[in-house]
């Protein structure tokens, strides 16, 4: 009888089988050297195609905005709405500019303006973040002066000046003043709000944690509030940029060619090509700073969880 072949056990070698081919598992580390070797340049691609983009998509709706003023400006100026002499056409502009950027009197007057604004910005900080968290910490102090603040925050800056010229002459000072009185209350408002906003949680947590007086706002209360200063920062900027503006047209200081100055010399002259340039000048530099601003405030969003990146 033909003998049975086992069915337990394990399967016996063939003796005329090749021998398996070993297999390897590749380690996350060569994983990593491959990708960083075949899909580096490809992912570098691809994020500067993003990139890209990003970009374009933000910028064409500005552009197409700046077409469409030119196009109405032209169309305006061939209608002869005004004589050419009050109102160019955009491309006598645009020339002016260009002789406007590359003359020696432009960088000295965006240093001396930048000079101020920057200037009477940074005291304006100080002094409302000093002036909102006095206020936002004591309950007597808010009821006094909190109604203030915000009154003096809607007044208009070119009403301070005649009272400014009184006290400090035509000087740097009379100008700070003012810029200081426009953006200081905005500081203010912006920094209380966000102390308001603040979850009573987090401060029972903070005062468990042991933090009390200073180190309370400096370790919990500053930095909850910060989306909140951040607009007020931004709309103290807005503030002290136009009171700066109407600054320099009013209060001119001798020797000091400024942006204000120069474009009120301008209107002097009647020279409407040079005052144009000089108005798209000013507009473009409160564009670049709002920018910046942005990009500080789309950062605090990303830090916080409130943006992807």
């Amino acid at each position: 009888m033909p003998s049975e072949k086992p069915t337990g056990g394990p399967a016996l070698a063939d003796p005329e089988a090749s021998p398996p081919t070993p297999t390897r598992t590749t380690s996350a580390d060569e994983v990593t050297g491959l990708d960083a070797l075949e899909l580096g340049p490809k992912r570098t691609e691809g994020r500067a195609a993003d990139l890209g983009r990003a970009v374009w998509s933000s910028a064409w709706p500005k552009l197409l905005a700046i077409a469409l003023v030119i196009v109405v400006w032209q169309i305006v100026f061939l209608a002869e709405w005004k004589p050419p002499f009050a109102l160019p056409a955009p491309l006598t502009v645009f020339e002016d500019l260009a002789d406007l950027v590359v003359s020696p009197e432009f960088p000295s007057a965006i240093a001396i303006t930048a000079q101020r604004a920057v200037t009477g910005f940074l005291l304006a900080v100080a002094i409302g973040t000093v002036i909102g968290a006095a206020v936002a910490r004591f309950r007597p102090l808010r009821a006094a002066i909190g109604s203030l603040i915000t009154g003096l925050q809607t007044m208009p800056s070119i009403i301070w000046f005649p009272f400014a010229i009184l006290l400090f002459q035509i000087s740097e000072t009379a100008i700070l003043f003012v810029v200081i009185l426009g953006a200081a209350p905005s500081v203010a408002n912006g920094l209380i709000s966000g102390i308001d906003y603040v979850p009573p949680t987090w401060l029972r947590v903070g005062k468990v944690l042991g933090m009390r007086g200073l180190s309370l706002y400096r370790l919990l209360i500053l930095p909850a509030s910060l989306p909140s200063f951040i607009s007020g920062l931004k709309q103290g900027w807005a503030f002290a940029w136009r009171s700066l503006m109407a600054g320099e047209l009013l209060v001119i200081v001798a020797g000091q060619g400024s942006i204000g100055s120069l474009l009120q010399g301008a209107r002097e002259f009647n020279n409407a090509p040079r005052l144009l340039s000089w108005i798209i000048i000013v507009l473009l530099l409160g564009i670049l700073v709002d920018i910046l601003f942005n990009a500080v405030d789309n950062a605090l969003r990303r830090r916080w969880g409130l943006q992807q990146s």
